[in-house]
């Protein structure tokens, strides 16, 4: 049946063939109620049910706090329900809330249905709720399906409010409006757009106003009217302000204190205005609106900032095991004694968040929204107890409010934020206030009244500045029930421009050492903030490049040193964001305490997997459970089992003596170059067999250049260029223009491994060469006689390794002889287990030589690998993890602990040791 038809239905209050003829539900299991509240009394009918899950309809519409009640009250014998109240041509359907997650507004949980009127918000969830006749749904499958609804509802009001804005925004540029007044603008918009639809004042007052008292030319000036009506308190307006204004309240808050200059707006903004007051702006939360106002900013805009919108998901990612776990444990364990809850309570009146690089608010507004739904359920709790006590009495409930808006302990003035940018400052400051307004009218479901925010007497502290330049402490001091947490701006090494390394160079002080994302500016900033606390928290979302490489002693050795441990770690998951054309990156979330009785890892089987659970005794900088050691740079292998792996050759030629592929004909038919080019591979060139050549001219006869004009025009150019460099060395190399500056080229054919390689491939795309082929600066070489190199090379052991404690650019991995192959904890092996390795590597080869013609990118294309390629590989990983002790397939993260362990035993002991197989305890994993 279509939507037009169900909604037939439920205008004609025809419940019973609606769901059971329509939706498929089943026949009613109990008969008729009445209930007494007051001196009324109310009938209900059960229209359908479906396992336990009962439709109720009552055909009177009485006050929302009454409908509460009732709900409550049918609700002891309909643990699960949806009841519909019906009367004077309008319905309230209040459909089920039991288990909804805190983030769900009010107005999603109950929908106001005027008869008559086209619903296909109604139409949509009914149409979510049909079952099939031969459709055998669980009840929390059919209850997952009705709160989806919501989600579903929230979601598309999303995306069509980011729509809506950005045509406000665009409508601005063409006026010409500074972006900072169009920022300012939009805030005060958008708290009126929401005030209109959430109950602030009355319904649609915002949208007369526009549509009755401005004009297309006047519109500027009429706003500017208003917005002065409304900071300014009633007592103090001028009667002369008129009656359309006088019934806006004073806000207060500083939302409408700055002056704001207006050019005319003209008629495609007010056409803009007017079509999002048509949109109900309160059925979306305010945690989206971070990202909903970046649609209006470019995204380079965004990469200079180094900002990475963070998503609900990500935010909870964060939270959760930060403390709001903790608190929800909390409240179930003091669930049955009063006092203990009374004491719960207060101590969630003490607690203070601050998130030190907010943007828009994200971080503060779900922590909030968060806290406040748990409050909510410790002040329903408390109530219950007290009817249980006697206290107050059940049947009371239709007669009287219950007012606990005194009793609130979490409030928006405990919420603290830093943001270098203007505008999102802005919209932090208003998201914070309409979330508390939602939490209010959440409350309101469950108490009959609420708090009366307006005018605004408590607000978050926003404060719109640098966080590396700011004073902290000023801005909230630091006690142990501080938490610090957020969403730092990425910003690498290469990447930081002047004023971003001068905060990192003040911030860390003599620790600086240049090799450290920006990110880490405020991992320091916070422990030296929080340094007097002994019970504080605090957790950051970076990249995972903080985990990896050289960085990771740069770090974790201070943090370490300042007494704190890790709490918890999600390990790298790819970054899910919810701003346009959002960046690529892949991030950890690092949470950090000074005692630690139960650390957390949650691990990704893939980066866009979800996470699950591991059980851990401790947590290292590399997300392991395995002690506090660093991985860092070595001059020669540590294990005696490997020779030494160089770096090839560099130019510095501009491009004389490399030859590209437009060049090579040209170069070749010159018989005095053809004597001296060479093939010149790089790591690009050598994984996509890409042509490239170059002269190498160490052997040359110092005459030959008289010979060739082209050969002398090239040398002297390298000669002029070498000499204007700013670097000495380069400097002292024009007197030999003719040579590489610095020569490493193998006297053998030899083994090459590219410099990065891509990170989706499963093995690490190594070659052999041979000794004529020039190993260009992107590619790594070393002599290997018998092929154990390469087979050590191409093993999944190697690549966990790398991938451990290896840099990336990007997120591809990127190799290092210093801090990856010197540092690789290879064990003593036996005659026989390397000549199994080198046989599995033979075997990889035999497989590559059967693909003739592909280069090594296709063949270790991730989704198409040659089933005999992946073979031989897997014949190659059984010798080398055989050699680390495993008489079984490891997992990932075996391999990891495993290579760890190594680690620290062959440099704590200063020798090496046979491998031996550690007992492991049993590791527990559980899906979150």
């Amino acid at each position: 049946m279509t939507g037009e038809k169900l909604l037939t239905l439920v205008d004609s209050l025809d419940f019973r063939r609606l769901f059971i003829e329509e939706l498929g539900w089943n026949n009613p299991d109990q008969p008729p109620a009445k209930i007494e509240l007051g001196d009324h009394e109310y009938e209900f009918t059960q229209a359908a049910s479906y396992k336990g899950l009962r439709v109720w309809h009552c055909p009177t519409l009485p006050s929302r706090r009454v409908q509460r009640t009732l709900d409550e009250l049918i609700g002891r014998t309909s643990h699960e329900r949806l009841v519909i109240f019906s009367g004077e041509g309008r319905q309230e359907w209040r459909w089920p809330r039991r288990a909804q997650t805190s983030g769900a507004n009010a107005k999603l949980l109950v929908h106001s249905h005027v008869d008559g009127t086209a619903d296909p918000r109604l139409a949509e969830q009914l149409r979510i709720i049909t079952l099939d006749l031969d459709e055998d749904v669980t009840l929390v499958a059919l209850l997952e399906r009705m709160r989806a609804a919501f989600d579903q509802e929230a979601e598309v009001a999303s995306v069509q409010a980011a729509r809506l804005m950005g045509s406000l925004y665009n409508a601005l540029e063409v006026t010409g409006v500074e972006p900072v007044s169009a920022t300012l603008l939009l805030a005060r918009l958008l708290f009126l757009l929401f005030g209109d639809d959430g109950g602030m004042w009355r319904k649609d007052m915002f949208t007369q106003f526009v549509e009755g008292a401005t004009s297309a030319d006047t519109l500027h000036s009429d706003l500017t009217h208003l917005f002065e009506v409304l900071n300014t308190p009633e007592s103090d307006r001028d009667a002369s302000a008129g009656e359309v204004l006088s019934e806006f309240r004073y806000v207060n808050g500083g939302l409408y204190h700055d002056e704001l200059q207006l050019p005319p707006l003209g008629a495609a903004f007010r056409d803009a205005l007017l079509e999002a007051c048509a949109f109900d702006w309160a059925i979306i939360s305010p945690a989206v609106f971070g990202s909903m106002f970046q649609t209006v900013k470019d995204r380079e805009a965004r990469r200079r900032g180094g900002e990475h919108y963070t998503t609900e998901n990500n935010i909870l990612k964060t939270i959760g095991p930060l403390f709001l776990d903790d608190l929800q444990a909390r409240l179930v364990d003091v669930w049955d004694d009063k006092k203990r809850l009374l004491k719960f309570h207060q101590e969630l009146g003490e607690l203070r968040f601050l998130d030190p690089a907010c943007g828009c608010g994200n971080f503060l507004i779900v922590t909030y929204r968060e806290l406040r739904a748990l409050e909510l359920e410790l002040l329903k709790r408390l109530r219950d107890l007290d009817i249980e006590a006697g206290a107050v009495t059940a049947a009371s409930r239709g007669q009287q409010s219950f007012d606990v808006t005194g009793d609130i302990k979490v409030t928006l003035d405990h919420f603290y934020g830093i943001e270098i940018e203007e505008w999102p400052a802005r919209i932090a400051e208003t998201a914070m206030l309409l979330v508390d307004h939602l939490a209010n009218l959440r409350m309101e479901q469950d108490f009959g009244l609420a708090p009366d925010r307006l005018p605004i007497r408590i607000a978050p502290l926003i404060v719109h500045g640098n966080a590396l330049e700011a004073n902290w402490q000023e801005i909230l001091p630091a006690t142990d029930s501080t938490f610090v947490f957020g969403n730092p701006p990425f910003i690498g090494q290469k990447e930081k421009d002047a004023a971003q390394t001068a905060d990192m160079k003040r911030v860390w002080g003599k620790d600086w050492d240049g090799y450290l994302d920006y990110v880490t500016g405020w991992h320091k900033k916070t422990i030296d903030y929080l340094a007097g606390t002994t019970r504080a928290r605090f957790a950051f979302v970076t990249t995972n490049s903080i985990t990896q490489g050289q960085p990771v002693a740069s770090l974790f050795r201070p943090i370490f040193a300042a007494g704190w441990s890790i709490l918890f770690a999600h390990r790298t998951f790819a970054w899910q964001s919810e701003a346009r054309e959002a960046a690529a990156v892949h991030c950890v979330i690092i949470g950090f305490a000074r005692s630690v009785p139960r650390p957390r890892i949650f691990d990704y089987a893939r980066p866009k997997a979800e996470p699950h659970e591991i059980e851990a005794e401790h947590i290292n900088p590399y997300l392991l459970d395995a002690p506090d050691v660093f991985v860092e740079k070595r001059t020669m292998p540590l294990s005696p089992s490997l020779p030494p792996v160089v770096v090839g050759s560099k130019a510095t030629d501009w491009g004389r003596l490399t030859i590209g592929p437009d060049e090579y004909e040209r170069v070749r038919a010159d018989p005095i170059m053809a004597k001296y080019l060479r093939p010149l591979v790089g790591g690009d060139e050598l994984i996509n067999s890409l042509p490239r050549w170059c002269l190498w001219l160490v052997d040359m006869d110092p005459s030959e250049p008289a010979r060739s004009p082209e050969l002398r025009e090239r040398l002297e150019a390298v000669r002029e260029l070498r000499l204007k460099s700013n670097d000495l060395p380069t400097q002292a190399f024009a007197a030999t223009p003719h040579l590489f500056t610095y020569r490493r080229q193998p006297s053998t054919d030899y083994l090459a491994i590219p410099n990065t390689f891509s990170e989706a491939r499963r093995f690490m795309t190594v070659g052999r060469l041979r000794a004529d082929t020039i190993a260009a600066i992107k590619l790594f070489t070393a002599e290997d006689p018998d092929g154990f190199l390469f087979a050590v090379f191409s093993s999944s052991m190697m690549l966990t390794w790398q991938k451990m404690v290896g840099g990336r650019i990007k997120s591809d991995p990127s190799f290092a002889n210093t801090l990856v192959w010197n540092t690789l904890p290879f064990p003593a092996i036996t005659a026989d287990e390397r000549q199994a390795i080198v046989a599995g590597g033979e075997a990889v080869l035999a497989a590559r030589a059967r693909q003739s013609g592909r280069t090594l990118a296709e063949m270790y294309e991730p989704t198409a690998m040659a089933a005999d390629l992946i073979d031989a590989h897997d014949q190659l990983d059984t010798a080398v993890d055989a050699a680390f002790g495993f008489d079984r397939p490891p997992t990932l993260v075996d391999r990891q602990q495993r290579l760890f362990d190594r680690y620290t035993e062959m440099t704590t002991a200063g020798q090496l040791t046979l491998p031996t197989t550690r007992a492991k305890r049993p590791r527990r994993t559980k899906m979150v």
